[in-house]
């Protein structure tokens, strides 16, 4: 490499000195039983160290882009380093379609699905929920494959595995007839009226999305993404809960143009080109800026909201936007929505990070009432501690840890203060 690497955002500087860029799934498992301690590099859309390592660093995107549709179980399987808009356009064609999608498709595969990444949705699950199956490499090179149906619950310990149990190298996802997706964006939604009509908003289509800076007492943006043939009427023209339609497409962000997001205005699109919030072949979200994240349980989605709009002054000044969004409870043991329904806090700051880190402990501080988890890809800086308190089959993932990777190859310094430090 010329210079060090960095993630997408530029905040993390990875310390290995190379990147290894492994051909075929015979290169990789040598690399891997060969090597002391390996960590694998996504789409690198991940805001802390998770992925970093001294040791090796390996990147999966020369490995063949395999996409294998299976009719008779409706599931794909796919190469792990496989962005989501690739993914997405391909099965598509085929007449296929994923559940759901997060904002983002320029993320990877596996990356979002061992970090519980997510999209919005009363009745959609992380991204992670669609995985049926996944192969990945241990550290002695071995090839193991770990499926829903045969491994149960070391099957649901091991999907959100945040790269602790080995190299993931394909996932075999639930797939389901292609859809269309009519997108609308209403503006000015008063923020009192979440108190009693929080549900009623985020259940009126498959996937809705609230916007806000945090600057006065309204929601500046409500992204609502119906599938086309669902029953129901929808309000494209008048007001709705005390917001307006929008008069043209709009970007989350204030001062970006829509152009880099997915089409609005009811137009009938494709569900991969109108479940995220932007197009691929754009620079994401706004570019220049910070993430983070909290999870909290749907029933203190009010309460967590009245915490934010408390500390308003100081959010308010170095962020960007931020987004509320419901997502689904699941069983897989590492994810946030763990046998609970979900709501995420999503804040896009300014790239300053000597400014965002007082107030995040601000926010975790106004949020631990309310069990709030960090998105494991976020920036956050909730003491290992709590983080380890809020997930209680954390001791069973130390047993799947020390099954898969005894020697410890796959851990790095993430892991070991917030997950494996109490081992």
């Amino acid at each position: 490499m010329a210079g060090r690497l960095t993630n997408w955002a530029g905040n993390v500087t990875f310390r290995a000195d190379r990147v290894h860029r492994p051909t075929s799934l015979q290169q990789l498992q040598r690399l891997i039983a060969h090597s002391g301690k390996v960590r694998t590099l996504g789409s690198g859309h991940s805001f802390n160290d998770i992925a970093d390592t001294p040791g090796v660093l390996v990147s999966l995107a020369e490995l063949p882009a395999r996409m294998e549709i299976d009719t008779a179980t409706a599931t794909v399987k796919v190469g792990a380093s496989m962005r989501y808009a690739e993914l997405g356009r391909r099965l598509h064609g085929k007449g296929y379609a994923l559940p759901n999608l997060a904002s983002l498709p320029h993320i990877s595969v596996a990356g979002s699905v061992a970090t519980a990444t997510h999209g919005s949705g009363d009745s959609n699950g992380n991204l992670a929920t669609a995985v049926s199956a996944l192969e990945m490499v241990t550290a002695d090179g071995d090839l193991v494959s770990l499926s829903r149906d045969r491994d149960g619950d070391r099957f649901r310990g091991a999907v959100v595995g945040l790269g602790a149990l080995g190299v993931v190298v394909s996932v075999t996802l639930d797939i389901t007839q292609t859809f269309d997706v009519r997108q609308y964006v209403y503006e000015g939604l008063p923020l009192g009226v979440l108190d009693e009509h929080f549900s009623d908003l985020v259940s009126s289509a498959y996937s809705v999305s609230l916007f806000t800076g945090w600057r006065d007492s309204r929601i500046d943006q409500v992204w609502v993404k119906r599938r086309v043939g669902r029953a129901g009427t929808w309000p494209t023209d008048e007001d709705w809960f005390g917001a307006r339609p929008a008069d043209g497409p709009r970007h989350p962000v204030p001062g970006m143009s829509a152009v880099h997001c997915t089409e609005q205005l009811g137009v009938p699109g494709p569900w991969f080109e109108r479940l995220p919030h932007f197009r691929p072949d754009f620079t994401p979200s706004s570019g220049a800026e910070l993430q983070s994240e909290y999870l909290v349980p749907r029933r203190h989605a009010i309460d967590a909201l009245r915490a934010v709009d408390g500390v308003r002054d100081r959010v308010a000044p170095i962020l960007q936007i931020s987004e509320i969004r419901t997502i689904a409870a699941d069983e897989l043991w590492m994810s946030p929505a763990y046998q609970q329904d979900t709501v995420g806090l999503h804040f896009t700051w300014v790239e300053d990070t000597r400014a965002v880190l007082p107030v995040l402990g601000l926010l975790e501080e106004r949020l631990a009432p309310y069990d709030a988890r960090p998105h494991w890809g976020k920036l956050f800086t909730t003491p290992p501690e709590v983080v380890r308190s809020l997930y209680r089959r954390l001791p069973d993932f130390h047993d799947l840890v020390r099954h898969y990777d005894p020697a410890g190859t796959f851990t790095n310094e993430f892991l070991e203060r917030y997950l494996l430090g109490v081992r």
